[in-house]
């Protein structure tokens, strides 16, 4: 049916469908039941939800998840020691990014880029004297599988109270936390991988 509306020296036409015997119904949604289920995993191995069985495209966020394993992960490096001193994981102060599940035509793939700060504090035997050292450690950006270009800078709290070659010593110490954060993140990467 074709219905015209006029106004103000504008006038248009648009058509309505109207409700006959011979139209086509749209589908209404239907919840699947656990029967639906059980029967949709028994056709094919697919991977995704059920109502993906063609496995076309479908995202999962893991934000949460992942946000909260990374830090579980990076906090369980324990202590380091090294020739004047030692130092430990305080609090992991920044973790924002993403990570996600992807399946496409079937295949499973996932990813993850983050940004993340650590707290660190330790103690460091200095020309004799016995020195508290906190600062903390950025990894600009950690992403899937590049886990051998990780890069860490690492910055002292109270850079004034030490000399220059006790600073670079020091700094360089705890750019040994660099394997174990590796480590842990390709342990953070299996288990997204398993996801």
């Amino acid at each position: 049916m074709e219905k015209k509306h006029q106004g103000q020296g504008a006038s248009y036409t648009y058509w309505v469908r109207e409700a006959t015997a011979d139209a086509a119904s749209l589908p209404l949604p239907k919840k699947l039941t656990h029967q639906d289920m059980l029967s949709g995993q028994s056709h094919t191995a697919t991977l995704g939800s059920v109502w993906n069985r063609a496995g076309t495209w479908e995202e999962k966020n893991l934000n949460n998840w992942s946000t909260h394993r990374i830090k579980e992960l990076l906090l369980s490096v324990g202590p380091l020691d090294f020739s004047s001193g030692k130092a430990e994981i305080d609090d992991v102060t920044k973790c924002v990014g993403d990570a996600f599940l992807v399946t496409v035509r079937n295949k499973k793939r996932v990813g993850y880029t983050y940004e993340l700060t650590l707290k660190i504090k330790g103690e460091w035997h200095l020309r004799g004297e016995r020195k508290s050292v906190k600062g903390h450690i950025d990894i600009p950006e950690v992403s899937f599988g590049e886990l051998n270009d990780l890069q860490m800078e690492v910055k002292l709290s109270e850079e004034k109270d030490f000399l220059q070659q006790d600073k670079l010593q020091i700094i360089q110490d705890l750019k040994l936390f660099l394997q174990p954060f590796r480590e842990k993140l390709f342990q953070f990467e299996q288990e997204l991988k398993d996801k």
